[in-house]
């Protein structure tokens, strides 16, 4: 069986991370974009990762333009936006994709491991948020118009298992 610790991503500055550097964290791993009408959901992720880091949160961005062409920038670009417009300080990986045959690995298997409405495998819209707990699995799906703040029980309950 896989767990999230099978994987890695390359960050936003160019270094790949495997994600096993995370273990035993809770990760809440999110689709991100620059122009879409969520983005103002980076200041709750930040306030989750400022909330939550210390306890053993680490909230992961991946910007995707696969929706709408909402996050067209290249990742300095990206990076600044998150930086200056929200204070992003958890951290943010390259671009990806998160649908079709070029999706990420981790997305190829967060999907699959927790499929949206009606068992549907794709990621619907930006801002589609996963949970995994500290054994690497993942404990939930959320979607776009769940807010970050709507999350905190989950979490904790994560933090706390």
């Amino acid at each position: 069986m896989s767990t999230v610790y099978d994987f890695e991503a390359r960050q936003i500055n160019g270094k790949d991370i495997p994600l096993s550097e995370f273990k035993g964290k809770v990760m809440l791993i999110v689709n991100t974009a620059s122009q879409c009408g969520f983005t103002p959901q980076f200041g709750g992720l930040e306030t989750l990762h400022k909330t939550y880091a210390d306890k053993g949160l680490a909230v992961l961005g991946f910007p995707c333009n696969q929706f709408g062409s909402q996050d067209p920038g290249n990742d300095d670009e990206i990076s600044a936006f998150c930086q200056v417009n929200y204070g992003v300080s958890f951290p943010m990986m390259s671009k990806i994709e998160v649908n079709g045959p070029t999706a990420h690995p981790l997305y190829k298997w967060l999907t699959a491991e927790a499929p949206g409405l009606l068992g549907s495998k794709g990621i619907k819209w930006n801002f589609t948020k996963f949970l995994v707990g500290k054994d690497g699995q993942v404990i939930k799906r959320y979607a776009p118009l769940d807010k970050p703040a709507d999350l905190t029980k989950d979490i904790e309950a994560a933090l706390a298992a």
